[in-house]
C-alpha cells in the first residue's frame, strides 16, 4: 500500500531497452472524466497537453500484447495501489508498469484480455478510452475547465459557518452552512475515500474522509467545513505546481511546427501536416522558421540554431549534405532538405520519449522514500487509534479531546510532501539536463553523477575532433617551388580516400590548386600512395615508405623526431632521388576539451585518456589537455580492463565514448556517456547519459546538476519530515488543530514542489 499523492512510480529500473522502446504501444486517452480531478481531489487544467496517439497494440513474445493507456485521473500512488491490487489479481494480466508523472499505465495482457482490463479500471472510477474514434485525442487534448463557482460557494459557506458559530447562532444554522460547504467541495473526496476504504487503502482521501466525518460527529461543524475547503483549495494550488513539473519537458514537444512546406509532384509547394510527411520528401525552410523534420540539406546554405536540442549557444553552418534536425531554428538563409526521419522518429521525438522513460525509472532515493511511506502511514494510523482509545479507556480522560487529537493525527498521517518530494526533484533535474542537450536515461544516473571520481575518455572524437587535418608544410628541397610540391601532393592525395590523404587534399592551402594528371596510380597498403606526373614518379607516404625507398637519412630523422614525439603523422613527398616536402597531419584537440578537463579537476574528478593510438600520441595529447593519466595502444578489452581497475578502487567511474566501439568499457562504467548522440539511434538508446553534441563541457555541467539535485532531495526530505514532526508534537501537546494540520500537510507539499522546480533554473 502506497498511500499518498504525487509519486512518479512506474516500470522497474531494470527494464530492458526492448521494453522501453515500445514506441508503437497503445496510448488510450481518458475521455469521460473530470480533467481537474487529481489524486481524488482537483487536477489543474491540462488544456495545453499534447494530443494523445490513436489506439495501437504491440505484440510480444508468448502471444501477449502490450497496451499503454494514458489515464488522466492516475497520477499518484493512491491510484497505482488501487490499480495494482485490482489488475494484479486478474489471470489475463501478466505485467503492470506505471509512469505516474506522465499518467501512463502499461499493461501486458492476453490478446482477449483488454476489455476485462478496461472493465476493471472502470469499477475503480477510471474511464480509459478504447475507441478508435479519431476525435478522442482532440477531446483529451482540450478538456473543459471545471467551473470555479462551486468552490467559491463552499468557501463562502465555510466562512459563514465560522462567523455564525462565533456569533452564537443556533447550531442548526451552523450545521447547515457546514454541510453546504462540504457538499460543494468534498463530495469527490468522499467518493474517492470510499473506493480507497473499500479496497483497504489508507490514502489521503480515506484519511480526510474519516477526519472530516469524525469532526462532524463531534459537533465541530465550522472546523470540519473549513478543513475540507482549505484542503480542496490547497490541493488545487499543489496540482498546478505539479503540472509544471510534469510538463517540464513539454516545451520540447512544442518545438516542432505542425506544418512543413513540401514540394509536390508537379513542382509546386504546399503546406502539409508534418506528421504525414513521408521519407524522402523535399521540404523548404525560410529564414526564421523552425525545422519540422529531420533531414539532409539538398540545396542552399544557412546557419541553424541547434540550442533546443544540443544546448550549444552558437549557430551552426549548414550546406548541402549536412544534417538538420526537427525543432531547430533556421536563422539567415533559405534551403531545401530531404526528409530522413518521419515525425515520430525524429531525433527530438526520441529525446522526448527517452526523457519520459527516464521519468519512470525510480532513483535510489525515491525507492527508499516509497518504501518508507508504506510503513509510515500505517504506523501513524495506529498511533492515532491509540491516542483516541487508550487515554479514555485506561486513564479516564475525556473522549472528546483525545478523539479530536486522533483526527488531527489522521490528517498529518498522509506523507504527501515526503513522497512527492523525490519525483518532482528528479523530473525537474532530468528536464533541466535535456534543455542543455544532456539526455539522462534515468534518475539513478542523475543521482550517481555527483559521486564520480574518475572519468575515462576515448581520444578520437571525444577529446579531439576525430579527423586529421593538415597542420604544417615544410620544404626540404631548396630548388623545388612550394607551389609545385603542393600541386603534386594535392594531385596524388586527391586520388585516395584514406583519411590522411583526404586531410591533405582538403586542406585550405590546397584549395584552388589545379590537379595534374596522375598515371600508374598505386595505393601501397600501410605506407602511402605513388604515381607518375609529367613522366616522373612521385611517392607520398609515411616514414616506413621512405625507408623502403632508401630516401631516409640522419638529417631527415632529426627533422621528423619533433613531430613524431608530439604524436603527429608526417607524410613525405619524394621523387626518385630525395624527399622534397614534409606534410604534417594531426588530429587536433577541441578547445572545449581543455576547458572540460580543467572544470572536472576543479570538481574533484580525475581523468584518464584511453586511445588506440601509440604511446607517443597519447602522451602528447594528454599533455596538451592536461589529463591526469594517458594509456596508449588500447584495444576494447584493454579499455575495459582500465575501467575495471579504477572501479576496484571503490571509486565511481564514468566512461566517455562513441557508444559503439567503446561498448565494453561503457557498459562496465558506473555511468556511460555517449558523445555526439544527436541523430544517432544507438547512442540515445544505449547510453546512460547522451551528450547531444560533441561538447565535453557538458559532463561538468551534468555533475554539477547531479549535485544540485541531490542537495534538493535532501532538503525536501528534511522539510517534509521536519514539518510532520513539529505538528505531531503540537497535536500531542494539545496545541494542534485540524485546519493547522491541513496547512502543515499541503503547505509542506507546496514547499517541496517549489524547491524541486528550482532545478529547472539551474
Amino acid at each position: 500500500m502506497n498511500p499518498c499523492c504525487g509519486s512518479n512510480s512506474t516500470s522497474p529500473p531494470g527494464r530492458s531497452a526492448e521494453q522501453a522502446g515500445a514506441d508503437n504501444a497503445t496510448v488510450v486517452a481518458a475521455e469521460e472524466h473530470d480533467p481537474n480531478e487529481r489524486c481524488g481531489h482537483i487536477h489543474a487544467d491540462n488544456s495545453d497537453a499534447q494530443p494523445l496517439r490513436a489506439l495501437e497494440q504491440t505484440a510480444m513474445a508468448g502471444g501477449l500484447v502490450r497496451t499503454q493507456m494514458r489515464i488522466m485521473q492516475m497520477d499518484c500512488p493512491t491510484e497505482e495501489a488501487l490499480i495494482r491490487k485490482k489488475l494484479g489479481a486478474m489471470p489475463e494480466v501478466s505485467e503492470l508498469q506505471f509512469n505516474l508523472m506522465q499518467r501512463v499505465l502499461t499493461v501486458v495482457h492476453r490478446p482477449d484480455g483488454l476489455q476485462s482490463v478496461v472493465a476493471a479500471l472502470e469499477t475503480l472510477g477510471f474511464t480509459p478510452e478504447i475507441s478508435g474514434d479519431d476525435t478522442a485525442s482532440d477531446r483529451a487534448a482540450a478538456p473543459a475547465r471545471k467551473p470555479w463557482w462551486p468552490l467559491a460557494v463552499a468557501a463562502g459557506a465555510a466562512l459563514g459557518a465560522e462567523v455564525a458559530d462565533w456569533l452564537g447562532v443556533p447550531v442548526g444554522a451552523v450545521a447547515a452552512l457546514a454541510l453546504v460547504a462540504i457538499a460543494f467541495s468534498g463530495i469527490n473526496t468522499y467518493k474517492k475515500g470510499w473506493v480507497a476504504i473499500r479496497n483497504l487503502n489508507l490514502n489521503i482521501n480515506a484519511l480526510m474522509s474519516i477526519a472530516v466525518t469524525g469532526a462532524l460527529a463531534l459537533g465541530q461543524w465550522p472546523e470540519a467545513a473549513m478543513v475540507m475547503v482549505l484542503f480542496t483549495i490547497a490541493e488545487l494550488i499543489e496540482a498546478k505546481s505539479l503540472d509544471r513539473a510534469r510538463n517540464a519537458i513539454e516545451g520540447l514537444m512544442n518545438l516542432t511546427p505542425e506544418t512543413a512546406t513540401v514540394k509536390q509532384p508537379d513542382g509546386s509547394w504546399a503546406d502539409v501536416e508534418a506528421k504525414v510527411v513521408e521519407l524522402g520528401a523535399i521540404v523548404r525552410v525560410r529564414p526564421g522558421e523552425r525545422i519540422a523534420l529531420d533531414g539532409a540539406v539538398s540545396e542552399g546554405r544557412s546557419t541553424v540554431n541547434q540550442a533546443p536540442i544540443t544546448g550549444e549557444s552558437m549557430p551552426v553552418e549548414k550546406g548541402p549534405g549536412d544534417s538538420v534536425f526537427a525543432g531547430t531554428i533556421n536563422e539567415s538563409g533559405s534551403f531545401e532538405y530531404s526528409v530522413t526521419a518521419v515525425a515520430n522518429k525524429s531525433t527530438l521525438a526520441r529525446i522526448i520519449h527517452a526523457v519520459e522513460e527516464a521519468q519512470g525509472a525510480k532513483a535510489p532515493t525515491q525507492r527508499f522514500v516509497d518504501q518508507f511511506a508504506k510503513v509510515y502511514t500505517p504506523i501513524v494510523f495506529l498511533i492515532a487509534l491509540g491516542v483516541a482509545v487508550v487515554p479514555p479507556l485506561f486513564f479516564g480522560d475525556g473522549w472528546f479531546d483525545w478523539v479530536y487529537k486522533a483526527l488531527v493525527l489522521l490528517v498529518i498521517a498522509c506523507p504527501c510532501a515526503l513522497v512527492i518530494s523525490t519525483p518532482v526533484s528528479i523530473v525537474s533535474g532530468l528536464a533541466a539536463a535535456a534543455r542543455k542537450g544532456i539526455l539522462v536515461k534515468g534518475g539513478t544516473f542523475l543521482e550517481q553523477g555527483r559521486k564520480l571520481r574518475w572519468l575515462a575518455l576515448d581520444k578520437t572524437g571525444t577529446i579531439t575532433h576525430g579527423k586529421p587535418v593538415l597542420v604544417a608544410v615544410e620544404m626540404l628541397a631548396a630548388d623545388v617551388e612550394t607551389e609545385f610540391a603542393r600541386t603534386v601532393a594535392a594531385s596524388l592525395s586527391g586520388r585516395s580516400d584514406h583519411p590522411v590523404s583526404t586531410a591533405i587534399a582538403g586542406a585550405p592551402e590546397m584549395s584552388g590548386i589545379a590537379r595534374l594528371d596522375v598515371g600508374g596510380f598505386e595505393a601501397i597498403p600501410g605506407r602511402g600512395i605513388a604515381g607518375f606526373i609529367a613522366g616522373r614518379r612521385y611517392s607520398l607516404g609515411n616514414h616506413r615508405l621512405v625507408e623502403e625507398l632508401g630516401r631516409c637519412s640522419p638529417e631527415l630523422e632529426a627533422r621528423l623526431e619533433p613531430y613524431e614525439s608530439q604524436g603527429k603523422t608526417v607524410v613525405m613527398l619524394a621523387d626518385n632521388e630525395r624527399v622534397l616536402t614534409l606534410f604534417v597531419v594531426a588530429d587536433t584537440v577541441k578547445e572545449t576539451s581543455r576547458e572540460a578537463i580543467s572544470e572536472l579537476r576543479m570538481l574533484g574528478v580525475q581523468t584518464v585518456m584511453l586511445t588506440g593510438d601509440n604511446v607517443h600520441t597519447a602522451v602528447a595529447i594528454a599533455q596538451e589537455v592536461a589529463v591526469d593519466r594517458a594509456e596508449g595502444d588500447q584495444l576494447p578489452k584493454d579499455k575495459l580492463r582500465v575501467v575495471e581497475s579504477l572501479s576496484n578502487r571503490k571509486a565511481m567511474v564514468g566512461m566517455v565514448g562513441d557508444g559503439i566501439n567503446d561498448a565494453p568499457a561503457l557498459a562496465r562504467a558506473d555511468v556511460g556517456f555517449a558523445m555526439g548522440a544527436m541523430g544517432t539511434d544507438t547512442a540515445i538508446e544505449t547510453a546512460d547519459v547522451a551528450l547531444m553534441d560533441d561538447d565535453l563541457r557538458k559532463i561538468p555541467t551534468f555533475i554539477r546538476l547531479s549535485r544540485a539535485t541531490h542537495a534538493v532531495l535532501i532538503q525536501n526530505i528534511t522539510l517534509a519530515l521536519g514539518i510532520k514532526a513539529i505538528f505531531l508534537a503540537l497535536t500531542l501537546s494539545g496545541l494542534g488543530t485540524m485546519w493547522m494540520a491541513v496547512f502543515a500537510d499541503v503547505g509542506a507539499s507546496l514547499l517541496v514542489v517549489a524547491n524541486g522546480l528550482r532545478l529547472l533554473r539551474k
